[in-house]
């Protein structure tokens, strides 16, 4: 018994390609190639003529500085264009700028490839590509749309029509063959023109696409993603903070005053002695409560700064602890926790490990990074593999870009520096 045969799917005709949207968009694809090409070798002549000849006086020198960069703007709107007949986007190959500025982003965009290679292209476009594109469209309308107006031009003329100046034409019946002959060419050379739309296509992603430009662009997202996070986990820190002083910190008062109400009016010796107990252990954990809650996130970080956070820490050591910190402003939230947090594991391990008997703490900004040094006189050896918490500080600063050296030979002394990017764009008062 033999099995039916699959049938392989069938291509459309082409007149039913012909009645598709793809031909008609890669013709449009192509047809509006031609103003904006027209518009782009125009604007490239007239800015190196104009610019070139005014180079020696101060106004040549910025129009040359606009041609450099007339292919920034072509490429955004080629990459838009695109998406006639490519559905898949082009990512945008620049980077922002480090600062805020024009001074920034010409710098920027000067020193990138891709707005070279951008010019390239704009170059390429006005003088060459879209001439050949329409060719190729105006060849298409130029002989379909003559044969199929036959009728039309013969209706007009009475007596005779011209047909692509080659023939002459004088009946009705051969018109109307003329204009079935168009409609069937036309579905014919929308093959070839939606080959030239693909190619064309294909072109413009080899030269405006950048490798490295979308990995820099992916590199961005990723940065701004890790910083969304960071100040996502800040923000749930400072809520669980808020939380404990208001909630749990509040009720560990009241009852301790309610025990020591109690002890006041206790009517017999063992209940006293299970009162006081009782006052003493709620008295403890209130303790407790307050340092997680300054471990979480310090109220004096929040209101005062970096700079009395850290001499908060300082006074709490139960090392000597010299403080010079030079902050003209405050950084962000996440880069001051992010430092204080650094530095309290810093003079927490000087005072369990290092057996030193004076620290020094150390601050200031270097060209937009912050710079904190901790130091101690102490016996040495530390590390970020040595179970001191040093890798979770290193850790918590690379988020930042930042990173931290440790300096700890045997015998001492142990020296910790912070480098966290701090540029002034991110500064607050």
């Amino acid at each position: 018994m033999s099995s039916p045969a699959v049938s392989s799917p069938s291509r459309p005709g082409p007149l039913r390609h012909l009645l598709g949207g793809r031909p008609w968009r890669a013709a449009l694809y192509l047809l509006s190639s031609v103003p904006l090409g027209a518009a782009t070798l125009l604007t490239l002549v007239l800015l190196a003529v104009v610019g070139g000849a005014l180079s020696l006086i101060v106004i040549g020198l910025p129009l040359l500085l606009v041609l450099v960069l007339t292919g920034i703007p072509l490429a955004s709107l080629e990459r838009r264009r695109l998406r006639l007949i490519d559905p898949e986007p082009i990512a945008d190959p620049h980077r922002d700028p480090d600062r805020t500025g024009l001074a920034a982003w010409l710098r920027t965009r000067l020193r990138e490839r891709a707005t070279w290679r951008e010019l390239a292209y704009a170059v390429l476009f006005g003088f060459l590509l879209w001439p050949l594109e329409a060719l190729v469209v105006g060849f298409v309308l130029a002989v379909c749309g003559g044969l199929i107006a036959t009728p039309v031009m013969l209706a007009i003329d009475g007596e005779e029509a011209r047909v692509l100046k080659i023939w002459i034409v004088e009946s009705r019946p051969a018109a109307l063959g003329l204009a079935l002959a168009g409609v069937l060419l036309l579905a014919v050379f929308a093959y070839p023109v939606r080959a030239a739309a693909a190619g064309r296509a294909a072109l413009t992603r080899f030269l405006l696409s950048s490798p490295e430009g979308e990995l820099d662009s992916r590199i961005q997202e990723l940065g701004r993603s890790r910083m969304r996070l960071v100040d996502a986990f800040e923000a749930e820190r400072r809520r669980i903070e808020r939380d404990l002083h208001d909630g749990a910190q509040q009720r560990l008062v009241a009852l301790s005053m309610t025990l020591g109400l109690a002890r006041l009016e206790a009517p017999g010796a063992p209940l006293d002695g299970l009162l006081a107990k009782a006052h003493d252990d709620a008295a403890a954990a209130l303790v407790e409560i307050r340092e997680l809650i300054r471990g979480i996130h310090p109220q004096v970080l929040t209101d005062r700064g970096l700079v009395a956070a850290v001499d908060d820490l300082a006074d709490r050591s139960v090392i000597p602890v010299d403080v010079d910190f030079d902050l003209p402003v405050r950084p962000v939230e996440a880069v001051e926790a992010a430092v204080y947090f650094a530095v309290g594991e810093g003079l927490a391990n000087v005072a369990k490990h290092s057996g030193a008997s004076r620290a020094a703490v150390r601050g200031r900004l270097e060209k937009g990074t912050l710079v904190v040094e901790v130091e101690d006189d102490g016996r040495g050896g530390a590390g970020t593999d040595h179970g001191t918490g040093l890798q979770g500080v290193a850790d918590r600063v690379s988020v930042l870009d930042g990173r931290l050296l440790v300096s700890s030979p045997p015998g001492g002394p142990t020296l910790l520096r912070l480098q966290v990017p701090c540029p002034a764009a991110r500064l607050r008062n």
